[in-house]
């Protein structure tokens, strides 16, 4: 991932130096369970650690080594019996490549994934705050991007908060799902290892034991995760854009944070750009491509192909890379938005009552009028508000068919704004309880 997008804790769970340290470990750990069973000495099992732990991998010495064997496992155990010494024999026992490369990708992407928990639940807090600040801040809710009726802007907010817990949800469960770790053997039958083995690394390492693996972790598991990643992304996306309408000059709701100087357009000075939520859509882009691929891995050949090698090599750094970005962007957009109240209510009132149709319309059904006379009395004088400009209410007053069965007082009644946000507590204790 390129660095523009890029925060450093992520990124450092996918650095080389992070990945070979992990490969240590589960090297490491499976010594200390052969050591329990008696197949290595104990003394051997402590030695790698001793030296191992101190030791400092050298990113160039296993790159050249891999020049030479074109295997990136065997280079690493190459240099690492340069550390380690004689002891070095009893490393890799009975195990697989796989066993090294599967188990330590599910380390960093249950790493990766306490970040991205972390970022959603900072996402919730603010989204939060900015939705009781604005719980009643009425605004027009839009349909086919065209108004519709009032609705608040705090419940929007209360809106993008339940869809970030739905997304917490989802991802705990991704997390659960790659969590799993394969100490099995060449083709998963744990001909030269014992079971005890993968469950000593496993414990160690947070994990579950691969309940049935191959030469792999199966990757249906990672394609779930992936797709995972892809709905978060689209939840913010769905945000970002939300911001980017209500942004526009014609609607001006809200506004990104204009810095002091900073600059909107290099050919006019007057631009105040929705640029930060216009790169989240992006990024949401860019997430989702990963997901296709990740479902792509999952039929390999047999106990095992390649093939899914390079594709995770990278979707699993840039796919999080990039989310854990745009989660933190799109929190700060949230914490540092403006909003204008004002223009919401100049919004409201830009087409002249014709939010309150359906509480006309309703009014008059309750009246004795069929639905369908109803429907017809209010469009054609909501006909007249769209094309010639008029007053809604006050074409409802003039028109005899609905002064007949509503009186003014009645009909005026029906344009409080109050009405349509009378159950906005209501949604707020169901999302926040």
């Amino acid at each position: 991932m390129i660095e523009r997008y890029s925060r450093p804790e992520m990124v450092t769970i996918w650095s080389p130096k992070t990945k070979y340290r992990i490969w240590f470990e589960i090297e490491a750990h499976a010594c200390d369970a052969l050591a329990q069973l008696g197949v290595i000495p104990e003394k051997s099992a402590k030695i790698i650690w001793e030296k191992g732990e101190a030791a400092e991998f050298d990113v160039n010495r296993i790159n050249e080594i891999e020049a030479t064997t074109k295997h990136d496992v065997i280079a690493f155990l190459t240099h690492l019996a340069e550390f380690i010494g004689p002891e070095s024999r009893f490393i890799h026992q009975g195990m697989t490549s796989s066993d090294v490369l599967d188990t330590a990708f599910n380390v960093q992407l249950m790493r990766a994934s306490d970040i991205l928990l972390k970022d959603i639940n900072q996402l919730l807090e603010v989204l939060k705050k900015r939705a009781f600040e604005h719980k009643e801040t009425i605004t027009i809710g839009r349909s086919h991007g065209i108004h519709a009726e009032p609705t608040t802007f705090g419940a929007k907010l209360a809106l993008a908060y339940a869809e970030f817990l739905r997304c917490h949800k989802r991802l705990l469960a991704a997390r659960e799902e790659i969590a799993t770790c394969a100490i099995s053997g060449a083709v998963g039958t744990f001909a030269n290892i014992d079971p005890r083995v993968e469950e000593h690394v496993a414990q160690a390492l947070g994990m579950r034991v691969e309940p049935v693996s191959t030469q792999v972790i199966p990757r249906d598991r990672h394609a779930m995760f992936f797709a995972t990643l892809g709905v978060i992304a689209s939840s913010v996306e769905r945000l970002a854009i939300e911001i980017r309408h209500l942004h526009r000059t014609e609607v001006l709701e809200v506004e990104e944070y204009f810095s002091p100087g900073q600059k909107g357009s290099s050919a006019m000075p007057h631009k105040r750009n929705p640029v930060l939520t216009e790169n989240l859509t992006g990024l949401a882009r860019m997430v989702r491509t990963f997901v296709m691929p990740a479902m792509e891995n999952v039929a390999l050949w047999h106990e095992r192909d390649i093939s899914h090698s390079s594709v995770e090599r990278y979707i699993g750094p840039d796919a999080t890379i990039t989310l854990d970005f745009a989660l933190s962007r799109l929190t700060s957009v949230i914490e540092n938005l403006i909003v204008y109240p004002e223009n919401m209510q100049k919004n409201l009132n830009k087409f002249r009552g014709l939010i309150h149709s359906q509480r006309v319309l309703l009014a008059l059904t309750q009246a004795g009028i069929s639905r369908e006379n109803a429907y017809h009395l209010v469009q054609r004088n909501a006909m007249k508000v769209w094309e010639q400009g008029k007053d809604f209410l006050e074409e409802l007053l003039k028109d005899e068919d609905v002064t007949k069965a509503l009186n003014e007082a009645d009909l005026r009644e029906k344009f409080d704004l109050a009405y349509h946000t009378k159950h906005v507590e209501t949604i707020f204790r169901r999302v926040f309880g």
